[in-house]
């Protein structure tokens, strides 16, 4: 929410744990109501462009790729050969950019509730659009919990849900019905990929019910990788990687370190990385 007594500011406030994160903004380049939220973009001074989706930060022009990467390469590069990949949520289209990057890819399906996130991101954010033309990738703008429903079972090698926070419409990506619903939806040696909030703030509440739920879905292996994102609460946000079959540390290195495209956060020693946990998560999550 932003603060109107200073008004060259823009706050998201997490009353829940009593945090704010702020940033000094310019102009506020639009604003609408679509059918589902309220849509704003800041131009900052210092982080870029900035939409913000009910009050809440959904992505900076600053360090988007950190969380596009994250949630998108470590699950890639762990499914032996992804073909077909399924993005739930993902209206900025910065991780459809990064999904086709992988050559392997041969169809890529984003399902996005709200139609005008997508065009909000092609007319202010045209850098996380520049592949929204590729001819593998198909846009959905429907329910993605509805759609996952529908799916034959085994169809998918990667879904990736990249939502926002676990409150409103989004809290349903989060129950074991769609969780159950998208483990259906996967082959043999599918992989899911959820956003999973905050280790700091989160670990013994979204995470670690997260994981469980996973697990009782039938998922053989739930692991949850950590990294910096600095305009999200605390910081310190994390995706976690649920596998049918491959271990989350039997990711394929030699094709991370060979990898034939540009990233700016991601790379194979960063993936081994991220496997670590601290040891409150390890506590937490046994």
């Amino acid at each position: 929410m932003s603060n109107p007594s200073e008004e060259r500011w823009f706050y998201e406030v997490f009353p829940q744990a009593g945090t704010s994160f702020g940033l000094e903004v310019t102009s506020k380049l639009h604003s609408e109501k679509s059918s589902f939220q309220t849509i704003d973009i800041y131009q900052t001074t210092t982080f870029g462009k900035l939409m913000v989706l009910d009050g809440c930060i959904m992505v900076s022009e600053r360090d988007h790729f950190i969380y596009h990467e994250m949630i998108t390469h470590p699950g890639l590069f762990t499914h032996p050969n992804p073909r077909r990949v399924a993005i739930i949520g993902g209206g900025d289209c910065g991780t459809l950019k990064e999904v086709l990057k992988h050559d392997n890819v041969e169809a890529v399906t984003q399902i996005e509730i709200d139609e005008r996130v997508t065009r909000m991101s092609e007319q202010y954010f045209p850098e996380l659009c520049e592949l929204n033309h590729d001819k593998r990738a198909t846009f959905r703008f429907e329910d993605g919990i509805k759609w996952i429903k529908a799916q034959p079972a085994g169809t998918w090698d990667v879904i990736i849900i990249d939502s926002t926070d676990p409150v409103g419409p989004a809290k349903d990506l989060f129950s074991d019905q769609f969780l159950s619903a998208c483990f259906k939806a996967l082959g043999e040696h599918g992989i899911l990929v959820q956003q999973s909030e905050s280790p700091i703030l989160h670990t013994h509440s979204i995470i670690r019910d997260l994981q469980r739920d996973l697990n009782s879905v039938g998922f053989n292996h739930v692991h949850t990788l950590p990294f910096p994102l600095p305009v999200y609460p605390s910081g310190w946000w994390s995706a976690t990687m649920a596998s049918k079959s491959v271990k989350p540390e039997h990711f394929r290195n030699q094709d991370a370190q060979n990898k034939s495209f540009d990233t700016h956060y991601y790379n194979h020693s960063i993936h081994q990385a991220a496997l670590a946990q601290p040891e409150f998560m390890k506590l937490t999550l046994a």
